[in-house]
């Protein structure tokens, strides 16, 4: 995972509500457990509408997308977060989050950034008024700014610092390899222990 501090690109302003996992990516694309081939099934059940906000030419190539509230509730299915990655989307903007989505995220390295109602409305109205203008989401600083807006938010600390430092959890874990050492060569000796191969 790439270490992440701050991304500036276009919006997708998405005005819709309560769009759960099987909407970003429906069952019938993830038959297997893996990463590639899902871009072309992200929001598939939308996507024969022409004028879904996704089909039109001037969000083409746009890395943030500005979401009504309750994005990404429902199953726990990672493969959501993997076909908005694929498609390009460096972070979601939205008012509220589903909790197991949000995790899967922030693990990918997808930022999953929660503002007020409020200030989702003003970006959804700058970015159908001018497609170009840059949208920045800045973790180091905790800040979405786009135009005159200048919006805090929070983000788990220790998720940001994964994002920050470009580990993920077990990158992190490892890193205290020594510790981890230290602590097993002090258990008492008859404590169990895990043995890796086969035993005769």
């Amino acid at each position: 995972m790439k270490p992440f501090t701050k991304h500036t690109g276009t919006g997708i302003p998405l005005r819709r509500n309560n769009i759960d996992t099987d909407q970003i990516i429906p069952a019938r694309y993830v038959p297997y457990f893996s990463w590639y081939g899902h871009t072309n099934a992200l929001f598939a059940d939308w996507r024969d509408d022409p004028s879904f906000v996704l089909n039109l030419p001037q969000y083409q190539g746009a890395t943030v997308l500005v979401s009504g509230t309750d994005f990404g509730t429902g199953s726990s299915r990672e493969s959501a977060v993997w076909a908005l990655q694929r498609a390009g989307f460096a972070a979601v903007i939205a008012p509220r989050f589903g909790d197991i989505f949000t995790g899967n995220a922030l693990m990918r390295g997808v930022v999953t950034t929660t503002v007020p109602e409020d200030v989702v409305e003003r970006l959804w109205e700058l970015i159908e008024r001018e497609p170009s203008i840059p949208i920045s989401v800045d973790i180091q600083c905790l800040e979405v700014r786009c135009a005159d807006i200048v919006q805090s938010f929070y983000l788990d600390p220790g998720a940001r610092q994964r994002l920050l430092s470009g580990q993920d959890a077990v990158a992190e874990t490892l890193t205290h390899t020594a510790d981890i050492e230290t602590y097993e060569s002090l258990r008492r000796p008859l404590l169990p222990t895990t043995r890796f191969g086969r035993t005769q």
